[in-house]
Order: C-alpha cells, then sequence, then structure tokens
C-alpha cells in the first residue's frame, strides 16, 4: 500500500501521534520523559515550531503543533530519530523504538471549534485513560506529564518559550490570570466527569467528510471547504514526489535549513571575530570552532557533514566528537563572550521540567 504524502506549508497545524514499536513503551521513566521534552525543546529551537499542546502517555505520545515554515517532516524526523538515539544511549538498547509512520493530520487550527476539539482531546488522554479519577476528587491538572501541568496552568514566566500558551488561552476564551486558569481545568475536569472514557471524543458534524475528517484516523481535522484547500496543495506535493522519489532529500526542502545555517554561521563568524579562511586553519579542537559546530547543530537541521564540511572540520565524526565531548564551563572562558552570549541565549528557553526542575544543559544528554 503507497504511503500517504505530507502536506506542508507555511503556518500549517498538525496533530501528530506516534506509539511505540508493537505498541511497547516509549517512558521507562520519567527521565525518558525529560529526555523527550528536551528533545521537543531542540525541535523547536531548530525549526521554529510551536507547539499548541502536548501529553505523554506510557507507549505514545500527542503533539498539536504549528509550523511557520513548510518544515514538518524535516523536523519529525530529526526529532524521532533524536528521541529514539538518546533512548537507546540510556537504556543500552538498539533498534526501533517507534512502531508504524507517525500520525499527522492536518487541522484547521484557525477555526475555534477545530482547535479547542483537538486542544481538549489532547489534554483529556489521561481521563480517558483512567490515570486521574475526578469522582475521587482528583484532577487532570494532576497528570504531570501534559502541556496543562506542564505549561497552561503555571504561571507566564514559567512556561517554555515554543509553548503557544497565549494563543491557546485566547482561543479558549480565558484570560491569562490565576482565575482563568482555573476555570480552564475545572471544565475539563467537567467533560471528564461527565464523559467518562469517552471524554475528549467528538462527533464528526454533517457534511463533512466522515472517511477523512478524524481525530485519530482521518487525514485532516475541519470542515469540506478545508478539505479541498489542502486537495489542491497536495496535488502539487504528489507531481513533486512522483518526479523525485528523493524528494525529502532535494535541494528544494534541503534549502529552508541550510539557508537558516549560513545565516547563523554568518553571525557566529562575525561575534567570533572569525573570517571564514581563518576559521579553516584551526584545528577541530579550536573553542570557537567547537562552539560555531554546537551552535549550528543545536539550533539547525543540517548534517553533521554540512557542518564539517563549512567549518574546515574534514568528517562528520569529528564534529560529533567535539560537539559530544564540550564542557560548557570551560568553553566559556575560552570564546568571546558574544559568542558565547549567542549560544547560550537560546539555553534558557529550554523546557522547563513539569515538576519544577530545570532539564541539564543538552550536551550532558550525552553522557554515558
Amino acid at each position: 500500500m503507497a504511503r500517504s504524502i505530507r502536506l506542508e506549508f507555511e503556518g500549517a497545524f498538525y496533530h501528530v501521534m506516534a506509539r511505540g514499536n508493537r505498541r511497547g513503551p516509549i517512558f521507562v521513566d520519567e527521565q525518558d520523559r525529560r529526555f523527550f521534552l528536551q528533545c521537543l525543546a531542540d525541535v523547536c529551537e531548530r525549526t521554529g515550531w510551536l507547539v499548541h499542546a502536548w501529553v505523554l502517555m506510557d507507549n505514545h505520545y500527542h503533539l498539536f503543533i504549528q509550523t511557520p515554515e513548510p518544515n514538518l517532516v524535516e523536523g519529525m524526523k530529526w526529532f524521532q530519530n533524536t528521541v529514539t538515539r538518546r533512548f537507546n544511549v540510556r537504556h543500552r538498547e538498539w533498534g526501533r523504538l517507534f512502531g508504524d509512520r507517525y500520525k499527522a493530520v492536518v487541522v484547521d487550527g484557525e477555526s475555534r471549534y477545530y482547535y479547542e476539539t483537538l486542544w481538549d482531546y489532547i489534554h483529556l488522554n489521561p481521563g480517558r485513560a483512567g490515570l486521574v479519577d475526578v469522582t475521587r476528587g482528583q484532577s487532570v491538572l494532576d497528570y504531570p506529564w501534559s502541556s496543562l501541568a506542564g505549561g497552561y496552568a503555571l504561571m507566564p514566566h514559567q512556561r517554555a518559550k515554543w509553548l503557544a500558551a497565549e494563543s491557546g488561552l485566547a482561543t479558549m476564551g480565558v484570560e491569562d490570570t490565576a482565575e482563568g486558569r482555573k476555570m480552564l481545568v475545572e471544565r475539563l475536569d467537567k467533560r471528564v466527569a461527565e464523559e467518562r472514557e469517552r471524554s475528549g471524543f467528538v462527533a464528526v458534524e454533517a457534511g463533512v467528510d466522515r472517511r477523512g475528517s478524524h481525530l485519530r484516523r482521518g487525514w485532516y481535522w475541519g470542515k469540506q471547504t478545508f478539505a479541498e484547500k489542502l486537495m489542491k496543495l497536495g496535488k502539487g506535493a504528489l507531481a513533486r514526489e512522483r518526479k523525485a522519489r528523493g524528494y525529502d532529500a532535494s535541494p528544494e526542502r534541503q534549502a529552508h535549513g541550510e539557508q537558516k545555517a549560513l545565516e547563523l554561521l554568518e553571525e557566529g563568524l562575525r561575534v567570533a571575530n572569525l573570517s571564514a579562511d581563518e576559521l579553516a586553519g584551526h584545528r577541530c579542537t579550536e573553542p570557537r570552532k567547537v562552539l560555531l559546530a554546537a551552535l549550528l547543530w543545536k539550533r539547525t537541521t543540517v548534517s553533521q557533514a554540512w557542518i564539517a564540511e563549512h567549518l574546515g572540520m574534514k568528517k562528520a565524526a569529528n564534529v560529533s566528537r567535539v560537539i559530544h565531548g564540550m564542557e560548557g564551563s570551560r568553553i566559556e572562558k575560552r570564546v568571546p563572550a558574544e559568542l558565547w552570549s549567542l549560544f547560550s541565549e537560546k539555553e534558557e528557553k529550554m523546557n522547563p521540567d513539569p515538576n519544577g526542575a530545570k532539564l541539564r544543559p543538552f550536551w550532558d544528554d550525552f553522557a554515558a
């Protein structure tokens, strides 16, 4: 059976979901969940994604994301590969972590109805799964691994910068105050109490193609007019895919990530007080070179081979070696302050742990 094409366009909204291989767990403990959220923070930095809602269950996850640039495929490839790699390193496993191809339902995120139903569906997952029992005084807020407890219910300065909480609260029609956030939680708790295991499921409206428009099984979530717009976009994407089976690796798709990387490299060289010729003359372990490599790897989607070529580091293995062996405290003392600021400014936007603990810097994720 042919695989369906991925529709990508500027400003697209998606409901993304993936399960563990053979429906097995993708999280063994809380540290796995923290690593997952760190990867989510990293991919948002690299791609510019905004996350409107998320929830982590034992053997699957749900994301409600918006892509300002048409880069869903590029970002998801990096994201799931990185989550898998870090999981396998930590647990001394190998092979696939996720099962079938991830699902990505295109959503009419400009419509309040379709936005709100997906937002509710994601945050009500713990209630449907029986992980919270509101009849015994519990609340969906008691489940820590969702963007409700880990974002919307927090004060603005405590949230991850990539969580589009302002948009979500505005769409829900509540103010970003203690009272407004309380109303948001109470509404969800009421839905769980009234609907039990069906909480969050929605009926497809009359006049909508039930085969295609569905939160879980369809390929889009919106009205028929929205589907017609997507089908026009799909014809163009299908024509490109037929033209070249390797479209995912084509220059057209790579251009988005490479342009961002070139702009970042130019800025990095300027603050490092280096020219491209001087850069090539330094060893791979030169501190400014190491930090530039880490900056490009952290904030773009280009490959380590691309970084090696543009930084004069000969091969991808050298890039991997210096990034993974990098010690932030030592590097900071040996590079210009402006270069360190360029690198570290995004570190302040790392995802806050839902339980209040600050996540470790990204280079520590590779520690054995």
